[in-house]
Parts: structure tokens; C-alpha cells; sequence
């Protein structure tokens, strides 16, 4: 008899999963344990193995599809078994409405049919390549490069293109095989997730019923991102057409920059002399010209005992595309400020005990130890005693995290990146070093995985590296707090009634808020400083 199969819930966050890959087709033997599809969840891809056994007879989401949790995605039972009734009491609501809007469009669809529109990839024996969501805040991606052009033939295993997205650069697998036969999205450009970003299939088959099923958004913006350009190549013609109506040196020869450099000035070319061949104006002569009426001026000017010279610039500017990682940071850091009531704590610590501690770590430690690993291991200690700033919003209910999983914030060429240090509190600080050495090289690389993003509770970022005295940060949602670490700075201190030379640092405690109060931040900087000021207890 036959059964469905339905999406699974893979992660305790997921509520749909992307058909990454289909290992098996319709009319395939599946036995239990099989595997039968790549799943890509808000966490990672994973195998998904059948539990059941029987012929592939149905295949409902195609490569690249989100199905929502408990959605039918296959069906399987005996060869040539009749299992329409079977979809049909499983079908969802999404898919009633579809055809309740086909049925109200039965002249539509008659006309879609016999253009061909509503041909399938499976029909052409094709496999379309939509733009996947590699990262848990990705809307879409850049594509750096293509690394196969139209026409090449591809296997399976090969990385047709790589992908920037808001987090690093990736490789995008084609999962199948056969010839690139088109490519949606030009490098450098962008596509948002589940766009069609290529098809591979027998080499000579015309796609073009595949892509002519979503024609109108492409055209609108092809005419969009063409009558902007237009518009813009047209006008300096236009400008130039009335400037040759409207003044009287349009028949002097001379470059087109040095007409417009002229005409920007004021300067009329018939004042100018050519330097060019035939005595044609260029960009230095216009650029040199000290017209007459300025040298007549001259004496009224020295007169007052003061000499100006003509001060000749060029105003320039570089524009440069937005790259997903800024957008991310962007759209993430806007939400959170905009969102979260932020209010700041700043304490100073005597950082004397933890010099003289650290240095005599590094004496024996298998790596160095830098201050900021010792905040680290500080901070997962007091958010032991202090779970009120352990806390996240989750808009009808606070959720107070038993675990430190501390984000380290870290700066890369193109924006920021937070690796996760996860349960900071049970770690030796040699532990912490050589991790946080570890994301910071991978980082550089763009070699980070999702998995070293996720899951924060803290978050920690240092400016003390460039000086800075102190500052404050915005909250790394959905942390429900973060601390700004500023440079060790030797200053004079009153010690027993004494000014001595001390270190001293700046700590600052930035709060949502909704879930942390002003006192229960004031107490979690009390024990984090009590730590940092006599560092053996982090040792304890």
C-alpha cells in the first residue's frame, strides 16, 4: 500500500527544509536506510534517509523548492499503484487555493498550456540550479564568479559558480550532469534565494518554456535597469545640443572634456589657445586658461596687500557596490537599535593583578593568552551568577540561557563576523586562545561555517587593539546584551590614599532593556570585575 513522505523536522528552529538535492527519481527502488534526498534546514544541509520501502512513484517539491514541515514530498508503494486519492487527501491548503485561482483562469491556463509554458525540467530531462540559502540570514546572494560558461559539460560534483553571500564566499555544487545550458545571472550581479540561477540538461534542449514561465518580473526589471541608463547616456547628448545652440564657440575645435570642463568654469574657448595639433583645445588648456578679466583685477587685489592664486581641482568620487555582508549588518544592527531599548553601563578595572597574572600564564600556557581571552572566560563566569543578563526576547516570553556561548566580534576586509565561543565557563583559557585564534583565521579566509555563527548568548567586542579608550556597541540580536572592551591605559590611581601609575580599562555593558534591568547589569559588572581584578579566582 502506498505511503507519503513527508518534510521532516531536522532542527528544534526548522519549519521548512529546501530540496537541495533529489538522490532518487521516479520509478527508483528505495529500500530503508536509503538515502533519498539532501535537505537544507536554518541550520545546515543533512541526508535524509527513508524509513519506509517501495517504488519512488511520486516526487512533489523540485530541486531547490521549500516545503513547509509535515508537507508531502514523496510517495511510495508498489510499481504502477494508483496513489492520486492519496495526495489528494493530503494536499494543503496552498495547493487548493492554486487550484481554485486555476480554475477561476481556465482561459489563462488553456493559452499557457498551448505556448508550452507549463513545461516541467523533468519533462526536458533538465535540471534547474536556483540560488540556495547558505547561510540562516541570507536573502540572496552575488555570484563572483562562474567557473563553466554555456556550452561546457558538467558532472555533478562540480562547483558551477561561487557565491558571495552575507557571511563569506562559497562554492555553489550543480548536482548534476549533462551540458550548461543557461545562465540566469551574470557575474558580479545579484539573485535572490530560490532564483533560477542556471540549467543544466542534454546538450541542444531548448529552455525556453522554462524560463518563459515567470517572463514579466525579469522584463520589468530589464526595462528598469535599462531606462535609468538611457535616460542618464542621453542626457549629456541633450546638455551638449543646447550647448552648442547656446553659445557662440561651438564651431571652436576642441576635446569633449575640455568643452565640458569650459563650460563648468564659465569659460568661453574662443578666450582659449589650443596646445593640439591643428590648434585644437584640449583638457590642460582649459585647465591653464587665467582668463583676462582676472589679470585686470589683479591690481585692485594687490592693493589691499593681497595675492590669491587661481586655485584649479577636479571633485571626484569611487562608489563601490554594497556587498551582502555590509547589507546583512546593515538590515541586523538597524533592527536591533530601532527595536531593542539599548541602555549603557561603563566600569573601570585595575588591570595590574591581570598583567602580572597573564604574564606568568604565557609562561607555562601552550599558547599565548591575550586579555581578551581572559574577559572571555571572565564574562562566561559572571553569566553564571547573572542569567538575567543571559537573556534573550522572544516577544511573548524572555528566555533565560543556562549555557555561555560567547560571540566574539571580529573585524574582516568587509564588514564584521561573530564566531561563537560555546560554553565559554567550562573552557581554560588556553582553550579559549587557540579557539578564538582558530575563527579569527578562518574568518580572514571567509572560511567560516554557519555553524562557528549561531547560537550566541553574549557577545564581546574589543577596540582596545586600536586605542580606544572606550565606546558602546550595538546589541548582536537576539542577545540580550553586549559588552565593549576599550585599551589598557596607564594612568594615575589613588591607592591607599597615594597617586601611583596604574592600568586601567574601560568596560561597557550594553542592555536590552526588556530583559535587563539596570540594577541586575550594575551586578553583573560588580562580579565581572572582581574577577578581572584578581584574576586567580578564573583559575579557581
Amino acid at each position: 500500500m502506498a505511503e507519503v513522505v513527508k518534510m521532516p523536522k531536522m532542527s528544534d528552529t526548522m519549519t521548512e527544509g529546501v530540496i537541495a538535492k533529489w538522490h532518487k527519481k521516479v520509478g527508483d527502488k528505495v529500500n530503508a536506510g536509503d538515502l533519498v534526498a539532501e535537505i537544507e534546514t536554518d541550520k545546515a544541509t543533512m541526508d535524509f534517509e527513508s524509513y519506509q520501502e517501495g517504488t519512488l512513484l511520486y516526487i512533489g517539491p523540485k530541486e531547490g523548492e521549500a516545503v513547509a514541515v509535515d508537507a508531502v514530498i514523496a510517495v511510495l508503494g508498489e510499481e504502477g499503484e494508483d496513489y492520486k486519492a492519496l495526495l489528494d487527501g493530503a494536499a494543503s491548503a496552498p495547493e487548493k487555493k492554486e487550484e481554485e485561482k486555476a480554475s477561476d483562469k481556465t482561459e489563462e491556463v488553456a493559452t499557457e498550456e498551448s505556448t508550452g509554458s507549463n513545461v516541467t525540467a523533468e519533462d526536458l530531462d533538465c535540471t534547474v540550479i536556483t540560488m540556495p540559502l547558505l547561510s540562516d540570514t541570507m536573502t540572496e546572494g552575488v555570484i563572483a564568479q562562474w567557473n563553466f560558461k554555456v556550452g561546457d559539460t558538467i558532472k555533478s560534483d562540480d562547483a558551477i559558480a561561487d557565491v558571495e553571500t552575507d557571511k563569506a564566499t562559497m562554492e555553489v555544487t550543480a548536482y548534476a550532469e549533462g551540458t550548461l545550458l543557461y545562465v540566469g545571472v551574470e557575474a558580479g550581479q545579484a539573485a535572490k534565494v530560490n532564483d533560477i540561477i542556471a540549467i543544466v540538461g542534454p546538450a541542444g534542449t531548448d529552455v525556453t518554456p522554462l524560463l518563459n514561465q515567470k517572463p514579466a518580473a525579469a522584463k520589468a526589471e530589464a526595462k528598469a535597469e535599462v531606462a535609468p541608463v538611457a535616460a542618464a547616456d542621453s542626457a549629456p547628448v541633450a546638455a551638449a545640443n543646447t550647448a552648442s545652440s547656446n553659445n557662440d564657440d561651438s564651431r571652436v575645435k576642441a576635446s569633449p572634456l575640455a568643452r565640458k570642463i569650459a563650460k563648468e568654469k564659465g569659460i568661453n574657448l574662443n578666450d582659449v589657445k589650443g596646445s593640439a595639433d591643428g590648434g585644437r583645445i584640449v583638457k590642460k588648456d582649459v585647465e591653464n586658461f587665467v582668463p583676462a578679466a582676472k589679470s585686470t583685477a589683479a591690481p585692485a587685489t594687490e592693493s589691499k596687500g593681497i595675492s590669491l592664486p587661481t586655485v584649479v581641482g577636479e571633485e571626484r568620487y569611487t562608489e563601490v557596490n554594497v556587498s551582502q555582508m555590509r547589507k546583512t549588518i546593515a538590515r541586523r544592527l538597524g533592527e536591533s537599535l530601532f527595536t531593542a531599548p539599548h541602555f549603557y553601563l561603563t566600569v573601570s578595572i585595575d588591570m595590574d593583578n591581570a598583567i602580572a597574572a597573564r604574564a606568568q600564564i604565557n609562561e607555562v600556557a601552550p599558547v599565548k593568552v591575550s586579555f581578551n581571552d581572559m574577559v572571555i572566560k571572565a564574562v562566561a563566569a559572571s553569566l553564571k551568577k547573572h542569567p538575567a543578563v543571559n537573556s534573550s526576547w522572544q516577544g511573548d516570553k524572555i528566555r533565560f540561557n543556562e549555557h555561555t556561548n560567547i560571540g566574539v566580534a571580529m573585524a574582516v576586509e568587509d564588514g564584521l563576523l561573530v564566531p561563537v565561543v560555546r560554553f565559554a565557563d567550562g573552557k581554560t583559557l588556553s582553550h579559549i586562545s587557540a579557539e578564538v585564534k582558530d575563527f579569527a583565521g578562518k574568518a580572514k579566509s571567509k572560511k567560516l561555517t554557519p555553524a562557528d555563527w549561531e547560537g550566541s548568548t553574549f557577545t564581546v567586542s574589543n577596540l582596545g587593539m586600536f586605542g580606544i579608550d572606550e565606546f558602546t556597541s550595538i546589541i548582536n540580536s537576539p542577545d540580550g546584551a553586549i559588552l565593549s572592551v576599550g585599551a589598557i591605559q596607564q594612568i594615575p590611581v589613588v591607592k591607599n590614599g597615594a597617586v601611583v601609575p596604574g592600568n586601567v580599562m574601560k568596560l561597557t555593558l550594553g542592555c536590552d532593556h526588556r530583559v535587563v534591568d539596570g540594577a541586575s547589569g550594575a551586578q553583573f559588572l560588580q562580579t565581572l570585575k572582581g574577577l578581572l581584578e584578581a584574576p586567580i579566582r578564573l583559575l579557581a
